[in-house]
């Protein structure tokens, strides 16, 4: 039996998912949670072989807390599963400890292999973007600037884009403020901006939350 922990903030997504894995009998899924905050709770002690992973989350950027639950149980495979684009986030999430990436409109049997692919101990991309990674239509060495940021810039990042202070976002991530400050700095020079408002208008073009 593959038990499955999924972390996404709509409820909907949440119900859909356990029904359809449900109905295979060697899925269950043994917890779920809301936000960000809720899995890392539950996440060291709970029965499980995969983690299904939304990127946005109401409280702690995706990627943060792919990198945590990483820290805490590190052979626990994740798998991504977002609405946003495969071609601009799978590889950063892999890089950042992820097992796989899938987006939400993946067809069904898409999501039982790709589950079944992680919890064996592979990794997995759609059959569409191994493709282009493989004729070189995208190109997996040459990254767009947000994709060179480490999961917790890409934190820091998406808070700043919705104007969230340095004070709030120390507070959130656990950092002291000079700390953001430093990780601020790192961002603005990475994506060659120079202002928070420059800030929001990347992450609004490319669509990063």
């Amino acid at each position: 039996m593959v038990r499955i922990v999924i972390v996404d903030d709509h409820a909907v997504v949440r119900s859909g998912l356990r029904q359809f894995l449900a109905a295979t009998e060697d899925f269950e899924v043994t917890a779920e949670a809301a936000t960000g905050g809720e899995v890392l709770a539950l996440v060291s002690s709970a029965e499980a072989d995969v983690v299904l992973l939304d990127i946005t989350l109401p409280d702690i950027n995706g990627l943060e807390v792919l990198k945590r639950i990483k820290l805490v149980r590190p052979g626990l495979p994740v798998l991504i599963f977002s609405m946003f684009s495969e071609e601009e986030f799978a590889l950063p999430a892999m890089h950042a400890g992820a097992s796989g990436y899938l987006n939400k409109d993946s067809p069904p049997v898409q999501i039982l292999t790709a589950i079944r692919t992680v919890v064996g101990g592979g990794r997995y991309v759609s059959p569409a973007l191994a493709e282009r990674l493989l004729d070189g239509t995208i190109n997996a060495t040459k990254r767009l600037p947000h994709e060179t940021l480490s999961p917790r810039e890409m934190a820091v990042l998406l808070l700043l884009s919705k104007g969230v202070s340095l004070t709030r976002i120390g507070e959130q991530l656990h950092l002291s403020v000079k700390t953001i400050s430093t990780y601020r700095s790192r961002i603005l020079e990475k994506l060659d901006v120079k202002s928070n408002a420059e800030i929001t208008r990347y992450v609004l073009q490319h669509k990063l939350g």
